[in-house]
């Protein structure tokens, strides 16, 4: 017998427009790898499996099979995004277990594709912090199960990188996708701001957040990508006559990038580790054997990202807080909500966010590309976190991943590309940051990283055929 999961939605999908298998076939599959293996991972907070099966049947009977880019593939999306006949929870007591009424137009984008939604993946409450646990579980790292696998997407991470699903969607206000997507070497786009729809809680997070695809290879992070963006004119790779992209940067397989390459934290005062220096040194290396210009260059980050990234962090969080039982929510949420109270006023005026761009934008007028770690340090491990302290939380979170903030701040694409393994035996990866509308570019040259250095695409946790 063929198995499935384990298999690129591409591989799927072709597989279903050809007849070669069903998607019930598939999603029942996958449903039972999720059964066998979830109970060690703990990527969902809910499992659509009866739901899931007559979806897969409909999917089947549709007249334009032959013609669906997702058909029959299974997707897994995150609990705070809606989707219809579902509560969605965002991993707090405090919100209302009340089915939703419609899909969110990302979620309804997939399903018209042809893909599946199989379950529901949990998220730190209120999606606020970089490790996933609450009162709807703990997602853990596939790679290593000791280890948390990183929020506030970690759940949708976890199960792409478990083989559960070989797609997810996930979404990035802080650094939400490209940190589970580092955590648990998966590549995770964050689409640049207006790319794809985002409705993310009550405002975005003042138009930080985004919505993106966690993937375990270039060619399927692109294929949701352009799903998920096709339908506001925008597709993965879009490319002028002359070569450029919509923002006029030369495509990466077009000729050299000039790229800047930078180990230093953008946030004063955290370190980054060695391992985590070496491996973005190391992709540097292949791209400049790529034939693209690279060198060492630091961004004129501000001494006041630090605070900024504070304030916009509490403040959207305040704004998502509000109409929620606060003694339902977990104290550093609740802390977290009221120091962002004081920021909303000032966050909502978006000075310091534009006075950002204009800060780093001579910076991309010289530098096509900025290749950075994606992390400073492996992710924390996988514990009662939201039962511990705030302040312990801040300072565990900022020391993990200063390098994600100041990009939803500029609303820049930025994508997490898995590199090397690290000495402790789990996946690397770098972070790469492009102008607006180069989110075809990113992809471009993560297709070169991963034909120069491919990574093992999902984790060791249990083979594709174990149990099944």
């Amino acid at each position: 017998m063929t198995s499935w999961a384990g298999r690129t939605a591409a591989e799927i999908a072709a597989a279903v427009r050809e007849g070669r298998v069903t998607p019930r076939e598939v999603v029942a599959e996958h449903l039972a790898r999720i059964e066998l293996l979830d109970v060690r991972v703990g990527a969902f907070r809910h499992l659509r499996t009866a739901a899931a099966l007559a979806e897969a049947d409909e999917v089947a009977a549709r007249s334009d099979l032959a013609d669906l880019p997702l058909a029959g593939v299974p997707v897994a999306v995150k609990d705070n995004l809606p989707v219809r006949g579902e509560s969605t929870r965002n991993g707090s007591a405090a919100s209302p277990d009340t089915p939703a009424a419609e899909d969110h137009v990302t979620v309804a984008r997939l399903r018209a594709a042809g893909a599946v939604v199989v379950g529901l993946t949990n998220v730190p409450e209120l999606c606020v912090f970089g490790t996933t646990e609450g009162v709807h579980g703990t997602a853990r790292n596939p790679w290593d199960t000791t280890r948390t696998a990183g929020g506030s997407s970690g759940g949708s991470a976890a199960a792409v990188a478990a083989a559960m699903v070989p797609l997810a969607l996930g979404n990035d206000g802080m650094g939400s996708l490209r940190i589970p997507a580092a955590n648990c070497g998966l590549i995770g786009l964050k689409p640049g701001r207006g790319t794809v729809p985002a409705g993310i809680g009550r405002g975005d997070w003042f138009g930080m957040s985004e919505n993106g695809p966690l993937a375990t290879t270039v060619e399927d992070a692109r294929l949701m990508f352009s799903v998920l963006a096709a339908a506001d004119g925008v597709h993965a790779g879009d490319a002028r006559a002359d070569g450029t992209g919509a923002d006029g940067v030369r495509g990466a397989q077009s000729g050299g990038l000039a790229v800047a390459v930078s180990a230093r934290s953008p946030l004063a005062g955290v370190r980054v580790s060695r391992p985590y220096v070496d491996t973005a040194r190391e992709a540097a290396g292949v791209l400049a054997g790529a034939g693209h210009r690279v060198r060492r260059a630091d961004p004129p980050y501000p001494a006041w990202l630090a605070t900024t990234s504070l304030a916009h962090w509490t403040a959207g969080t305040a704004v998502d807080a509000e109409g929620l039982d606060p003694r339902r929510l977990a104290r550093r949420t609740r802390v977290h909500a009221g120091l962002g109270r004081h920021c909303v006023d000032s966050v909502r005026t978006g000075v310091r966010r534009q006075q950002l761009r204009e800060r780093l934008a001579p910076f991309f007028d010289e530098h096509d590309v900025l290749l950075t770690p994606a992390l400073a340090r492996r992710g924390p491990a996988a514990a009662d976190w939201h039962r511990r302290g705030w302040l312990r939380n801040l300072v565990v979170n900022t020391n993990c991943s200063p390098f994600t903030p100041a990009w939803n701040l500029t609303g820049w694409p930025a994508i997490t590309v898995p590199f090397g393994m690290l000495p402790a035996g789990v996946p690397g990866a770098v972070q790469m940051v492009g102008r607006p509308g180069s989110e075809g570019v990113l992809l471009d040259l993560a297709g070169q990283l991963e034909e120069a250095r491919p990574w093992g695409r999902t984790a060791p946790l249990g083979s594709a055929q174990e149990g099944l």
